[in-house]
């Protein structure tokens, strides 16, 4: 179904998998289910691609994009170094609604964050994570609403928002979770939660003592 320019695919088929990695691949804006809400997102390493994030989304160059990762074990590529306390999180919350702020490496652009942390996390959604996988690298990917707006947990509602705006929207029903992630710094001694979010504080607490 094309809707305004906007292509919806039900998310459970491989062959609409495939579809959404060649968009990204070719600079396009893909539309997907998470454990917490519906984002769009960008081919990582494609400065373009990021960079027509915040023209779709109305979203000011100020706010970094964070990044999702299909394991933990890729925090390397996008974290130099990474912190201890990072892995410990990573396989304590991981895939989760769990986003930590990290020392930014070298391989991430400044348009997905202009400072020297960025923001990843590892969804717990088998949609997200398979698209991940396919495309062979991390996603920048922020909440599939305009800037401002509600948060999408369907399909439905990214179309309200973003219609005719990004290539495509993988349809995988409505998102579990329906809140976002939690926000950790741990660029910051002692860590410092940025956002309250799918993961309480006191889980976080008993981890690493806030």
């Amino acid at each position: 179904m094309t809707t305004r320019g906007t292509l919806v695919l039900p998310a459970d088929r491989l062959d609409s998998i495939a579809e959404a990695v060649a968009l990204l691949r070719a600079g396009e804006l893909v539309a997907f289910p998470t454990d917490t809400v519906y984002g769009v997102g960008a081919h990582a390493f494609m400065e373009a691609a990021v960079a027509s994030l915040y023209v779709v989304k109305e979203r000011t160059l100020e706010k970094a994009i964070p990044l999702l990762l299909s394991s933990g074990g890729d925090l390397s590529q996008v974290a130099e170094p990474v912190p201890v306390l990072a892995w410990t999180l990573a396989r304590q919350f991981w895939p989760g609604a769990l986003t930590l702020v990290v020392p930014k490496g070298p391989a991430v652009l400044d348009v997905v964050s202009p400072g020297p942390g960025v923001a990843v996390r590892v969804p717990d959604h088998p949609v997200a994570i398979e698209l991940i996988r396919r495309l062979g690298a991390p996603l920048a990917t922020t909440s599939a609403n305009l800037s401002g707006g509600p948060s999408p947990t369907t399909a439905e509602e990214v179309l309200e928002q973003l219609a005719g705006r990004i290539a495509l929207i993988l349809d995988g029903g409505p998102c579990a979770g329906g809140v976002p992630s939690t926000v950790l710094d741990l660029t910051t001694s002692p860590p410092r939660i940025l956002r309250a979010g799918g993961i309480p504080a006191d889980a976080l607490a008993k981890v690493i003592g806030l």
